[in-house]
């Protein structure tokens, strides 16, 4: 059976000037991989690669064993839904609205969501709490409620690639929590493969310790130097060869018979 995406020996940039280069792992369903690493090392640029929606200046991209080049647009959508970094709130669409968006997918140019659509966005509002808000226009949620809102239009996708690109950047720590949680039990009990890129190294730790098989990519000198487990790949050795820091990571028993790692630095290098 093909892996579900297989990114091999891929390169891409802009121009002539490769943001990054020679970059191979590969993802099915249920499983969980963490790009690592600091601004500008390539993590959105990868993902939009990933997206069909750059090109790739060498390397390959395969999604079902088939290049992501090969899908049409729709086509795309019903196997890799995206949660984007920042989304811009500028039309009094309600929140089942924005949720049906993610519906295309499964529409004709002309056609409208039918009972089948209505009842995935539903279904999906629910999964992150947001059924209530289901006729709030969303422009006007929190950061946080907007963040769980764009998740909920990526599960009714019903796609079985979930992207997410520092998902939970500007939320406090209860709407982080909420959306990590969220996102475990995505992955564990409807078993989607997830892509994520995070600034957080302990959000790798989490989503290990609920359960999940997470993988680490830390990007380092335009590659990926450094694939593996989270607890084996993020040292702080890795972590001050990426990102020039000197920090500890200290474990202690997470009250479920488990142990929950953490990150603290302590200075530049």
């Amino acid at each position: 059976m093909s892996e579900l995406l297989s990114v091999r020996q891929l390169s891409c940039g802009y121009g002539s000037r490769a943001v990054f280069h020679d970059v191979s792992f590969s993802l099915n369903r249920g499983q969980v991989l963490c790009l690592l690493g600091p601004n500008g090392c390539g993590k959105t640029t990868l993902l939009d690669t990933v997206l069909g929606l750059k090109r790739p200046m060498s390397g390959r991209v395969l999604l079902d064993g088939r290049p992501v080049s090969r899908y049409r647009r729709q086509e795309l959508a019903q196997k890799i839904a995206f949660v984007p970094q920042l989304h811009q709130a500028s039309f009094p669409y309600t929140v089942r609205q924005v949720v049906l968006m993610g519906r295309a997918a499964y529409t004709s140019v002309f056609g409208s969501p039918g009972k089948e659509d209505e009842e995935a966005c539903d279904a999906a509002l629910e999964r992150v709490g947001m059924l209530p808000y289901a006729d709030t226009p969303y422009h006007q949620l929190s950061g946080g409620e907007l963040k769980l809102v764009l998740l909920a239009r990526a599960i009714g996708q019903q796609a079985p690639l979930l992207l997410m690109d520092e998902p939970t950047a500007h939320l406090d720590f209860r709407n982080e929590l909420l959306f990590l949680e969220t996102v475990v039990s995505l992955c564990r009990d409807e078993g989607l493969a997830l892509l994520m890129s995070t600034h957080s190294p302990d959000q790798a730790f989490f989503l290990s310790e609920h359960g999940l098989p997470v993988t680490a990519a830390l990007f380092a000198q335009e590659t990926i130097h450094y694939l593996g487990p989270p607890e084996e790949v993020i040292t702080p050795d890795t972590i001050r060869a990426v990102y020039g820091v000197c920090a500890q990571i200290s474990s202690q028993p997470d009250g479920q018979g488990g142990t929950s790692r953490r990150i603290s630095l302590s200075h530049t290098i």
